[in-house]
């Protein structure tokens, strides 16, 4: 009898250790794949021309409450955009040809009552924050990289991504934060370049 409970211990143990990685992953999985709240990519072109390759892109999104309220009490967050020029490669990671990174800072200002947006030095306000999101959620031909010389035409992509940097906010918070859903605003995607 005594030989009997070990192996039943074992085999439950065992199965319990394998079973909790299955478990991870599937959590893990399912949070990738569940759709950020109110985030929509709705436009992301990519264009030669001949001052360079021209990004486009509209990004919706509400901010979420706790943001909102974070907003309200003063503490600013950033915004971030990033473009990678990329050459994809079968036989290694994808080779990086060019980045291109946009900040914009929004901030409440209570004093006043409005809203701040920041951007390569230069502050601009506005009355309501919905017109200080949309400051941020557009840009038409953003220059991401120098013209492709002809001789190195091959596949390009560009990889895209919007998000709120949360590295920029107060210690404290980014802290306390620890994985809540709520203040993972990012959108992500590649689209390829056009040919000539």
């Amino acid at each position: 009898m005594p030989q009997m409970r070990r192996r039943e211990m074992l085999h439950r143990s065992a199965s319990a250790l394998l079973a909790m990685p299955m478990a991870v992953a599937g959590r893990a999985a399912l949070a990738e794949a569940a759709p950020q709240a109110g985030l929509v990519l709705n436009r992301l072109a990519v264009q030669r021309a001949d001052e360079g390759l021209l990004l486009s892109y509209d990004v919706r999104f509400d901010l979420p409450d706790d943001i909102e309220s974070a907003l309200g009490k003063g503490v600013a967050v950033t915004f971030v955009a990033r473009a990678e020029l990329l050459r994809p490669r079968w036989y290694w990671l994808d080779q990086t040809r060019a980045r291109a990174v946009r900040r914009w800072r929004l901030a409440y200002q209570p004093l006043t009552r409005h809203w701040r947006v920041n951007f390569d030095g230069l502050s601009r306000q506005y009355n309501q924050l919905g017109d200080a999101l949309d400051a941020l959620r557009r840009t038409n031909r953003w220059r991401i990289a120098e013209p492709i010389a002809y001789a190195d035409e091959q596949d390009y992509e560009v990889a895209f991504r919007f998000m709120l940097d949360p590295n920029e906010l107060p210690r404290p918070l980014q802290i306390g934060l620890g994985g809540q859903p709520n203040w993972n605003v990012s959108v992500e995607r590649r689209v390829p370049v056009p040919p000539v």
